[in-house]
């Protein structure tokens, strides 16, 4: 199944609230910014570079644009800055830290700055490419990381457990900015600005030709 079809199938199964007024205004403040001068909120200058690269890894262009010409970079960086609790952003930050540390040891570079979407791929896929044991084990540590934060208490997550966490999260936020950017919601998903007449139990094949709504 190639992306655009992927996309137009793709239902609310992320998890993730979207119909804010936050997060509506998040995604029309991306529109306004010129990527080549984008200076990231939330991210270092280095760890936006990093984002950038990683996520047209997740989703590089196609029949479709890559995640970077929606802007969907600049999406993630504002939602962490504007949207995420402090845990949360910990969370991120000690979970991408651990993520370039395996990227400059691989790669036997010293600065963040200096990786480049080669040096970054393989160890995006090894976070991503494991097998459903581990997935659960993971997922296992993650929750008892985060409760042990939660209540105040010293934490330690494993750093395999880490790069998942990060590599996953970042995964989700990709394809979730994606599909609610303004090229997708208009040219991919069904599109209706103005609607029409109320059709309580219509067939989707028949009233969108299968696609998601726009939301």
């Amino acid at each position: 199944m190639d992306r655009r079809k992927a996309l137009k199938n793709m239902g609310l199964s992320l998890g993730y609230v979207v119909a804010t007024p936050t997060l509506l205004g998040i995604v029309q403040s991306c529109k306004k910014e010129k990527v080549l001068t984008w200076v990231p909120d939330f991210f270092t200058k280095d760890e936006g570079s990093i984002i950038s690269h990683l996520v047209d890894l997740i989703l590089p262009k196609t029949d479709t644009p890559s995640a970077t010409e929606v802007q969907v970079n600049i999406f993630i960086d504002r939602f962490a800055n504007e949207v995420m609790e402090k845990e949360q952003q910990d969370f991120v930050k000690m979970s991408m830290g651990r993520f370039l540390e395996k990227a400059l040891k691989d790669s036997g570079k010293e600065k963040a700055a200096d990786l480049t979407p080669e040096d970054l791929e393989p160890v995006l896929a090894s976070a991503l490419k494991i097998t459903k044991e581990e997935k659960t084990k993971h997922g296992e540590l993650i929750n008892a990381y985060n409760e042990l934060i939660a209540a105040g208490e010293p934490a330690q997550l494993d750093d395999d457990a880490a790069r998942y966490a990060f590599a996953n999260n970042l995964r989700g936020m990709t394809i979730w900015g994606y599909k609610i950017s303004e090229f997708v919601g208009e040219e991919v998903l069904a599109y209706l600005p103005v609607p029409g007449a109320y059709i309580g139990c219509g067939d989707v094949e028949e009233l969108t030709g299968g696609k998601v709504w726009s939301l």
